[in-house]
């Protein structure tokens, strides 16, 4: 995995006194205050201030008024399957969690789900139990009170997730607070992703060979968010695998079994049985040995006969 250090723009901005101004305002009104995070890892596709910003407007804060982002440019590596390491700093706490989405490009990242109001206009929001791509992890480091510094949480990759400079979305839910114009009730941070396949694991269509066989065709290929897709009949989830040429795989959902091999029995198997040989040969060469076997016992009894006249 290769990260970079955040770096921090706008150095002007002095982080203490933005820090105590907003504290004030919540205590004034928590419903116009607003939370703020940085995202430390992976590195952030654009260069944040000393609070994170921009981060209010979906999907990635590229569109804040009066602060447009500056690219960073770096890229973090990842492989597929991985577990990897989600590092925040959450500048100005509010109620709330966090959720990881992964799409081909920002315009692919799914929408902020909907929030239901409460004591403000942003009260609580759904969390995904069993969450599907797009979305990666939902309800992570939820929290009622003040983080004490840095967070870190651990995520896994989905298995059957590859993509080249793909986007990684990180969104806070903030509850307890107005709506923020633009990101309603949510923050957003981006990082630009590779996922690279593990090693020995096919990139394209088809999928897995059987024993002794070549791959089929359509099997269970891995899901590649840059190419939109999982492979030919495979599906996005490797639910279809397949048989390869002539091998004992059996072919799922969604997958088809390979060619038999060439002169391979219907057990699959891909050796042959060898033709029995001619009987006929077999008995003439038994009725040879018999005869010469038979001659032989005359001669010596013949032998034995002239000897007794003598």
């Amino acid at each position: 995995m290769r990260t970079s250090r955040m770096r921090l723009k706008a150095p002007w901005r002095a982080p203490a006194a933005a820090t105590l101004a907003a504290a004030a305002l919540a205590a004034i009104d928590p419903a116009v205050a607003h939370a703020h995070f940085a995202l430390l890892e992976p590195a952030c596709y654009s260069e944040q201030s000393d609070l994170g910003d921009p981060q209010k407007s979906a999907p990635c804060g590229q569109a804040d008024p009066g602060n447009p982002i500056e690219p960073t440019g770096e890229v973090t590596t990842y492989v597929q399957g991985q577990t990897i390491q989600l590092r925040i700093d959450e500048t100005i706490f509010h109620p709330g969690h966090y959720r990881v989405s992964i799409a081909e490009n920002p315009e692919s990242l799914p929408p902020d789900p909907e929030v239901a109001p409460g004591a403000t206009p942003c009260g609580s929001t759904v969390i995904e139990a069993d969450p599907q791509l797009p979305l990666v992890a939902d309800g992570l480091l939820v929290h009622t009170s003040a983080f004490t510094g840095e967070q870190t949480v651990e995520i896994k990759l989905p298995d059957d997730l590859t993509c080249e400079n793909c986007t990684l979305q990180v969104s806070e839910f903030m509850s307890n607070h107005g709506i923020n114009n633009p990101g309603g009730c949510f923050y957003h941070h981006c990082a630009t992703v590779t996922i690279l396949p593990r090693e020995g694991e096919p990139t394209g269509a088809g999928g897995t060979g059987g024993a002794g066989g070549e791959s089929g065709e359509g099997g269970a290929a891995s899901s590649s968010v840059s190419s939109g897709g999982s492979g030919d009949g495979g599906s996005a989830a490797s639910s279809g695998g397949s048989a390869g040429d002539g091998g004992a795989g059996a072919s799922g959902d969604g997958g088809s079994a390979g060619a038999d091999a060439s002169d391979a029995s219907s057990s699959g198997c891909g050796c042959r049985v060898g033709a029995a040989e001619d009987p006929t040969i077999a008995t003439v060469a038994g009725l040879i040995a018999l005869g010469l076997l038979r001659w032989r016992r005359r001669a010596v009894a013949a032998r034995a006969g002239w000897r007794s006249t003598l």
